[in-house]
């Protein structure tokens, strides 16, 4: 048989979080790697007094907690199907909704989101005692979620409850909480920041836990939103509550700049919690600003100590405007540079203050900068370039609850549709705060889809290019609930029916106003859950003997169960890391049915039915994509065929996948 060095196969699985944790370990520290493993004992004897104590630490610990991290980091096999009925302008639009348990949903998106995901949203069960509907049978992951839906469509009952007589009341909500968190944090950007909205019944748990996963340091805020002035009893003692919590946490916080709001809608709406600036703006080549903050943290909590990555020396050459970054140190590096360095501070503690920004920061945006001589020597301030916003602050007020339902009346639906919608203004200042004009922003617990209808909304304020990607379980209606009557069975279906009602009102909203790119998006993709359409790749490791068998002999008929083309491509583009709104154009070469993503870059064959011939397979090839597609099917087992493929696309220089 052949070597086919050249052919690569595409990954049946996400990546194994474990093994890629083990793998950074080794480029980062290999002398700690031992016959492949990781050698635990000298990677703690490398990190010195660095390391924590076996027998002595702070943490927060509960029952079911290892087997938690063990769900996040368990590879799966699924993939997303694509929904093109429920969809709209699927061919242009890069707005995405999935309907499926949020944690094999989290594991797909790996791929490709990693790391680019600027602000997340979510606002999960409260924990007050209801039933939960979200699969916990952390060995079998998504086996557990189809047999749940098989269950929802067969019975329309949920699976699993945590009433508050369960012995394991707050462990239960921590472990569904805890693995979906931790896949969060990899998906965040490094600019990137989460909110979460909470109730009293958790905060101090969900606080714990952040800081375990996102840590201490990138803690941001606390925001209190006050909901309810008129207060609601929680319990038969004490005040009426009237408030929330949204806590936020960034991927690395020195990354993050200062949360700001500018939308005239906004301010008017919360007059007692912004307030503008008072300050004279001026002007360099890059535009209008104003002199906000310097740049040194005068709390003395932040210091060497506690933020070792913000306490440097800083130079600046005032002839050139040129500003460099060292470590701290008695001696002057750079000659013709002023040296900046980090105050000490005055409470008999001999520490330094630290900046606000890191040294990477400082240097590659020193145009954000303004370095000014002073009679007590050389001061840095920071430049706010949007002098028409404010400053966001961590109260909210003037927001109630009650507009969470009326944003659903303003938009044509009945509001009994939806229990306890979040306001489409309150998040819409979080969006409008933490994300850049052509942001990613993701929830996980779409509930209402409210961030949609965010995400659209401040777009159509600034022209922005946000997209959005929401993730709902299928959580079926109660038999008798009124969305049921128009065709609804389960909460997804409302909230796409949301998201649609939504755009159609922000469209109206903008009729006769100039789209001056005439880009605006008001679509959506809609993808669902479900296993992976290769029956080979669909086993488990510990799969039963007789399951391995009938597997077996499903391969001998296909490696393809029926899947459409849109669905195989949809898999196969997932797990080579492709996005899930990328272009795509069927087309047609030398009479074979060819599916082309982004302009042609990348072209896929997937009949496993019917074998091309060789001169079929050179008319792709001449072409020239960069990656090229086949089933392996695709050859019915002629490797000769296989090999002639794979020598005519390394020399077109093109790389070959098989699924």
């Amino acid at each position: 048989m052949s070597n086919h060095d050249d052919v690569h196969e595409t990954p049946s699985t996400t990546p194994n979080l474990k093994t890629e944790l083990a793998r950074q370990l080794q480029e980062l520290v290999p002398e700690a790697i031992a016959d492949g493993k990781v050698d635990i004992v000298k990677l703690k004897e490398l990190l010195g007094d660095d390391a924590g104590s076996d027998t002595e630490r702070f943490g927060l610990f509960w029952p079911g907690k290892k087997a938690a991290l063990r769900a996040a980091q368990e590879p799966t096999t699924a993939t997303l199907r694509p929904d093109r009925g429920n969809s709209k302008d699927w061919d242009t639009t890069q707005n995405v909704f999935i309907e499926g348990d949020n944690l094999e949903v989290l594991k797909v998106l790996q791929k490709h989101y990693h790391g680019k995901i600027k602000m997340i949203y979510i606002d999960p069960p409260y924990n007050t005692g209801k039933d939960f509907v979200y699969p916990d049978n952390y060995k079998e992951g998504l086996e557990t979620y189809l047999e749940w839906t098989r269950q929802v469509n067969e019975k329309g009952k949920k699976v699993s409850t945590n009433s508050e007589s369960e012995g394991r009341y707050h462990s239960n909500w921590l472990n569904m909480m805890y693995p979906r968190l931790r896949l969060a944090h990899d998906l965040l950007s490094n600019e990137g920041v989460i909110f979460i909205s909470i109730d009293d019944h958790e905060y101090d748990n969900l606080k714990k836990l952040c800081d375990i996963v996102f840590g201490e340091v990138n803690y941001l805020n606390t925001f209190v939103w006050v909901s309810n002035l008129k207060g609601r009893q929680i319990s038969a003692s004490g005040a009426a509550g009237t408030k929330e919590y949204i806590l936020c946490y960034a991927h690395r916080g020195d990354e993050v700049d200062e949360f700001r709001a500018s939308s005239a809608h906004l301010k008017a709406l919360m007059p007692t919690v912004y307030k503008g600036f008072n300050y004279t703006a001026q002007s360099d080549d890059r535009g209008r600003y104003v002199l906000k903050n310097e740049l040194h943290n005068t709390n003395s909590a932040f210091n060497e100590v506690t933020r070792p990555n913000l306490v440097f020396d800083i130079y600046y050459n005032p002839m050139t405007a040129e500003v460099k970054t060292a470590p701290v140190s008695d001696e002057h590096i750079y000659g013709e540079f002023v040296k900046i360095a980090p105050k000490r501070n005055n409470n008999g503690i001999n520490r330094y203050h630290a900046f606000r920004w890191s040294a990477r920061k400082v240097e590659s945006e020193s145009y954000n900068l303004a370095f000014i001589e002073s009679s007590s020597g050389w001061k840095v301030y920071t430049k706010v370039r949007d002098v028409d916003s404010a400053v966001v602050k961590d109260i909210v007020m003037d927001i109630s609850t009650n507009e969470g339902s009326a944003d659903i009346e303003k938009l044509g639906l009945d509001p009994k549709w939806f229990d306890y919608p979040k306001p489409v203004n309150l998040v819409n200042l979080l969006v409008e705060a933490a994300t850049d004009e052509d942001s990613i922003v993701l929830d996980f617990f779409a509930g209402s889809g409210t961030t949609a209808h965010a995400v659209m909304k401040c777009n159509a304020e600034d022209a922005g290019a946000r997209r959005f990607i929401l993730v709902q379980l299928p959580e079926p209606l109660a038999e008798g609930h009124e969305a049921r009557s128009a065709g609804h069975s389960s909460i997804s279906d409302v909230a796409v029916a949301r998201i649609h009602a939504a755009a159609t009102s922000i469209e109206k909203q903008r009729a006769g106003r100039i789209d001056e790119d005439g880009l605006a998006d008001h679509g959506v993709r809609v993808y669902k859950l479900s296993d992976t359409n290769f029956s080979k790749w669909r086993v488990l490791s510990d799969v039963e003997l007789d399951a391995l068998e009938q597997h077996f002999l499903d391969l001998r008929d296909s490696s393809v169960l029926n899947a459409s083309a849109d669905a195989l491509l949809a898999e196969v583009l997932l797990k080579l890391g492709y996005s899930l709104t990328e272009k795509v154009a069927a087309e047609e070469i030398d009479g074979l049915p060819i599916q082309s993503v982004g302009n042609g870059l990348l072209l896929a064959y997937l009949d496993e039915r019917t074998k091309p011939t060789l001169e079929q397979l050179r008319a792709v090839v001449d072409v020239g994509p960069g990656k090229f597609i086949i089933l392996e099917d695709a050859f019915h087992g002629d490797d000769e065929l296989k090999t002639n493929l794979a020598q005519l696309c390394k020399s077109k220089g093109i790389e070959l996948w098989t699924a």
